[in-house]
């Protein structure tokens, strides 16, 4: 009891703070997302996401050696896929050639050691921008599972490391793990999306990867069919469970800030890693704010991360992981 006790003791200098700080951050935390596209010497800034960029194979070959000699060692794949090649069964996600399977390839060839995960969902791939396919105005769900371990297993022979279903489709997880057992894939992890809600700060990513739910008749306007309710936090649970059973490796949180008591509540009730997404909307605020000067871009962004990380996240999937380390190399 005070006096005798004074925590303000161990805040007296920085120190003192550093030695009893209980959540540091590192590199080894982070995932980065990566944005591939066609073409050749392609370095596209994204409007919506200042500083954050699409790359050709021979650009995003350069960005992998440079985030490796950074530190970082984790990169999380995602495409842009040509309008001619959308189609509603998801065809060009399977094609052995495809632009994910070639960046897998890319990756790997320009930087063996770094490890590759890859997003399988349809809604690149899709005419209608939903993650499956679209019959009378259902996202049909076991005819879609089907495509996505079809496509996961397609990522997997063109070496990826790990899966990342994103699409919340019940049951896809097992489908998956099921046929990459059958075909000899042993190793090759899985990163569910578990816990991926129907949030309104997806915005940028739509626009880099063109990939928004179209405004048509009979097609769903939006994905709350399928991403989770943001008013619930007990179904996240549930569906974490759900995932381990189906053979999930590491689970995710998507979004982050907002969501950092499911974050926790996970967290408290499993046993595996657990990675939570920084997504684009989060990241795109935080640039135009401090574009504005109404706030301090790297304070309020390290104080972002050690709070994901506080939270319970033991993987960070950020837009922000090349400014957290290269302001944590400058220190």
């Amino acid at each position: 009891m005070f006096p005798i006790q004074r925590n303000r003791r161990l805040r007296t200098s920085e120190a003192i703070r550093s030695l009893v700080r209980e959540t540091y951050i590192t590199p080894n935390d982070f995932l980065v997302p990566l944005f591939v596209v066609e073409g050749k010497g392609v370095k596209d800034e994204i409007p919506s996401m200042p500083n954050y960029y699409r790359f050709s194979l021979d650009t995003l070959q350069k960005e992998v050696k440079e985030l490796w000699s950074l530190g970082l060692k984790s990169v999380l794949l995602f495409v842009k896929v040509d309008d001619k090649l959308k189609d509603n069964k998801g065809t060009e996600a399977i094609n052995p050639n495809g632009l994910m399977q070639r960046a897998i390839k890319a990756v790997k060839d320009a930087c063996p050691g770094m490890l590759v995960m890859t997003d399988v969902a349809l809604d690149p791939y899709s005419v209608y921008g939903h993650d499956g396919i679209v019959e009378n105005g259902i996202i049909l769900n076991d005819e879609s599972s089907k495509v996505l371990a079809e496509m996961a297993l397609s990522h997997a022979v063109a070496g990826s490391d790990f899966i990342a279903p994103s699409d919340m489709n019940d049951g896809r997880t097992l489908r998956i793990r099921q046929l990459l057992e059958q075909e000899g894939f042993k190793n090759t992890g899985i990163m569910a999306y578990t816990a991926k809600y129907a949030s309104a700060f997806y915005g940028p990513f739509r626009d880099a990867l063109d990939s928004a739910p179209v405004d048509l008749v009979d097609v769903p306007k939006d994905k709350k069919t399928y991403q989770m309710d943001y008013g619930n936090r007990l179904e996240a649970v549930r569906e974490t469970l759900i995932d381990i059973e189906e053979g999930a490796d590491i689970v995710m949180v998507k979004p982050g800030l907002c969501y950092l008591d499911i974050v926790r509540e996970i967290k408290n009730a499993v046993n595996v890693p657990i990675a939570v997404y920084q997504v684009s909307g989060e990241y795109a605020m935080l640039k135009a704010a401090a574009e504005k000067g109404w706030l301090d871009h790297d304070a309020v962004m390290m104080e972002q991360v050690t709070a994901i990380k506080r939270a319970g996240g033991d993987i960070i999937a950020s837009y922000f992981a090349k400014d957290v380390v290269k302001l944590l190399n400058d220190q």
